[in-house]
């Protein structure tokens, strides 16, 4: 099987430590920002990371990949099947996804991606918006949300957590640290998350790949 994309996506990388949980071999193939062959196009018609392929079958989106791989691969289960814990699981991926996502974007994207991938200046004005302004009360909500066992739902690891990870280790990577004294539970529980070598190993790569940029 195989993962186009970069694992400096949030995207990607959930569903790269999403695959390693789950044991299930995924190939990584580099693609996204104007690099990617047919393969990648046939599989992300829009040219959008990550993209997927097993055998004949191509898919994107993380969601739709990681919906393919729960199905075909139940064991071990990610996404609970108990009704309330399928719909929390669901939410907080929804959550990291467009809540989480759309505010550290904005950071990313313009303290990063736009001056040393892109080689143009971002909108820093937007970026110390987003962090001023829209940041706190998501790590509000989290601070208020997370359980004393460190998972999100029935008390174990699924893909909420995965989810709501993946994004906070792009903040990590410009500088945007969780202020363990306004946010101690969240930045425990996110720091435990992404210790994980399903994480660990990814995260390596990428704090080289951007120091050297």
């Amino acid at each position: 099987m195989k993962l186009y994309g970069s694992s400096m996506s949030p995207y990607v990388r959930k569903v790269l430590a999403y695959a390693a949980e789950k044991g299930l071999p995924l190939e990584l193939e580099m693609a996204g920002m104007g690099r990617g062959g047919p393969e990648f196009e046939a599989a992300s018609p829009f040219r959008k990371m990550p993209a997927f392929s097993d055998g004949d079958f191509r898919i994107c989106d993380s969601t739709a990949i990681i919906t393919y791989l729960e199905a075909k691969y139940p064991e071990p289960s990610l996404i609970p099947a108990e009704p309330r814990s399928r719909a929390r699981t669901i939410w907080f991926e929804e959550f990291a996804d467009t809540i989480l996502m759309g505010c550290g974007a904005k950071m990313f994207f313009n303290r990063f991606v736009a001056p040393k991938v892109l080689g143009r200046e971002g909108d820093l004005a937007v970026a110390d918006a987003a962090e001023r302004d829209e940041l706190p009360p998501i790590l509000d909500y989290l601070e208020k949300t997370i359980p004393d066992s460190g998972y999100l739902v029935d008390d174990r690891l699924t893909l909420a957590d995965i989810s709501v990870a993946s994004p906070v280790a792009n903040l990590d990577h410009i500088g945007v640290a969780i202020d363990k004294s306004r946010w101690p539970r969240t930045a425990a529980y996110v720091e435990a998350i992404l210790a994980r070598p399903s994480f660990a190993v990814w995260l390596t790569k990428e704090r080289a790949f951007v120091q050297a940029a």
